[in-house]
């Protein structure tokens, strides 16, 4: 299910939306960092809409530093098992091919920027452990 919101991040902006698992690694094995945006459903978790807004003024706020994709709702659980990372919605980052780490849930916007920045200089934050808060 996708909201407007959600909706925008492929209308507007131009990210892809990825629906399985060989287009999500071919997204994440290009050089550089990259966002998968781990949505859930709209309908039943309100965060998702919130995450959806933030997450353009986060790409924003770290000009150049990475891009961003919408992860497709038949293989978002493969997705989040692959990881080890349950809530939704989640910010998952890889580098280069390599899981470098997630940001779950709806966050303060400075918590966004510590975490973010953690996981842009290669210094990651225990993915299991913030999914478990």
């Amino acid at each position: 299910m996708t909201s407007p919101l959600i909706q925008r991040l492929t209308d507007c902006f131009g990210w892809p939306r990825l629906d399985d698992m060989a287009a999500i690694d071919a997204f994440c094995a290009r050089p550089g960092y990259h966002c998968l945006f781990v949505p859930g459903d709209p309908a039943k978790n309100l965060e998702t809409n919130d995450a959806a807004v933030i997450l353009p003024e986060l790409i924003a706020a770290f000009p150049g530093r990475f891009d961003g994709a919408v992860v497709g709702d038949a293989v978002e659980r493969a997705l989040r098992e692959r990881v080890e990372v349950w809530p939704t919605p989640s910010l998952l980052f890889f580098e280069a091919g390599r899981y470098a780490g997630a940001i779950p849930k709806v966050r303060d916007w400075d918590d966004y920027l510590t975490r973010l920045g953690l996981i842009l200089a290669g210094g990651s934050p225990d993915s299991r452990t913030a999914a478990a808060e």
